[in-house]
């Protein structure tokens, strides 16, 4: 049986393309990220499963004034199990990310150019290639009249590149009944070239936002004012510095095997060279190994600002943009077991777990008590403009899937 599903899968490099280049020219951006959320790409893909036979699709909408349609859809297509127990759970995100400066593109970001064997354009890697090698995987069972072993779940979910506010956690919080414990959950979302890198944890994530007060000034007369930036600028490497040196654990199953504390965003303060600012703010993104507590590194937090504050005689505010704390799955469960014999099958060579500081949906599923792994094989070129997916990765990727699937 699985012999003639692989020989399936490797007959549809034509339908992978079609449909790579159908949801490559429909933008699903958050509104966040200033566009108009996942309806449109989200009403294609049901009618473009439906005509190809895989019917059994459920939305579930959470609202959101600020997309089109007042929604950020959530699709998920049902394969009938041949036995009991936990479903199978494949879930690739349908948001993409802004193209970023388009004279870097060497190609239009919406528009599918297929060269090479690579598929170039906004969203093919990220996270079109899990999408529609889990499509594949499923249109390949169906075409040769095979059954997963267990109920299989394919969530096309949205808001993933924003925090998942509007998916898989909004979908945790308001329809809990969807998810079992006793389910597995397989995320295409990361990987590595080879495709033997298997992740089964990520670091803590906490994005704090820095609001430094003063008193504005002209530049001339320093004594009439109290510097917001240069405050501000002090906290920044006072927090780079101490952070990674209070923080210091290493565990070689992430990499890098540090806690990461990166000063990244900053909001613009007064337009013109020669005023003092009174109001200054800039943001962090950490990404602390598991061995610590997002509390712990705010309890430290408060002490480096306190000193801050105390010197400068500025009142600084701070605030948590995301935060989340992550359980591992252990690598001895079943779901890693039988996912990296498949990999060996596929890819061969012995798949190795491995940790991440980037965030996925899998985070949410294993807070809430399932097994969860994040696996794909790809060249990493998310969100980086000529963004590409190899047409080889896709269709053994979905080999993979495939095989899970059926189990035995």
């Amino acid at each position: 049986m699985i012999t003639n599903i692989f020989k399936w899968i490797d007959n549809q490099r034509n339908l992978v393309v079609e449909l790579e280049r159908e949801l490559c020219k429909r933008p699903a951006i958050s509104p966040g990220s200033g566009g108009e959320g996942e309806l449109e790409k989200t009403v294609f893909l049901q009618n473009w499963l439906v005509s190809h036979g895989i019917t059994a699709l459920a939305r579930y909408d959470a609202p959101d004034p600020r997309a089109k349609g007042g929604i950020r859809p959530n699709l998920v297509a049902t394969l009938p199990g041949r036995s009991g127990g936990g479903a199978l759970w494949l879930i690739a995100h349908i948001d993409v990310v802004p193209p970023g400066e388009a004279a870097l593109w060497e190609s239009d970001p919406w528009t599918l150019v297929e060269k090479n064997g690579r598929l170039i354009g906004r969203g093919v890697e990220d996270n079109q290639q899990g999408l529609c090698a889990a499509v594949l995987a499923a249109l390949a069972l169906a075409a040769n009249g095979a059954k997963p072993e267990r109920v299989t779940h394919i969530l096309f979910a949205a808001d993933e590149e924003c925090g998942s506010v509007y998916g898989i956690e909004w979908l945790l919080a308001h329809k809990p009944e969807l998810f079992s414990k006793d389910d597995w959950a397989l995320v295409p979302d990361s990987g590595s070239s080879d495709g033997l890198a298997i992740e089964v944890a990520e670091k803590n994530m906490l994005w704090v936002r820095f609001r430094t007060i003063g008193k504005q000034a002209h530049a001339s007369r320093p004594d009439q004012g109290i510097n917001a930036h240069l405050a501000g600028a002090e906290l920044a490497l006072a927090l780079h510095t101490q952070l990674h040196e209070f923080f210091d654990k290493h565990d070689m199953l992430f990499e890098p095997p540090y806690s990461t504390f990166q000063i990244t965003k900053k909001e613009a303060n007064v337009p013109n060279i020669n005023t003092i600012p009174g109001d200054d703010v800039f943001y962090v993104d950490m990404r602390i190994l598991p061995c610590y507590t997002n509390s712990e590194v705010l309890s430290k937090i408060d002490a480096i600002v306190h000193a801050v504050e105390l010197k400068h005689n500025v009142r600084i505010q701070t605030s948590a943009a995301q935060a989340h704390e992550s359980r591992p799955t252990s690598t001895g469960v079943p779901l890693v077991t039988e996912l990296s014999r498949h990999i060996q099958t596929v890819y061969g060579g012995t798949a190795r777990p491995v940790g991440i500081g980037g965030g996925t949906v899998a985070a949410f599923l294993r807070n809430a008590g399932m097994d969860a792994v994040v696996w794909s094989r790809l060249d990493d070129t998310a969100h980086q403009p000529n963004e590409y997916a190899l047409l080889d990765n896709i269709i053994g990727d979905a080999k993979v899937m495939a095989a899970l699937m059926l189990g035995g």
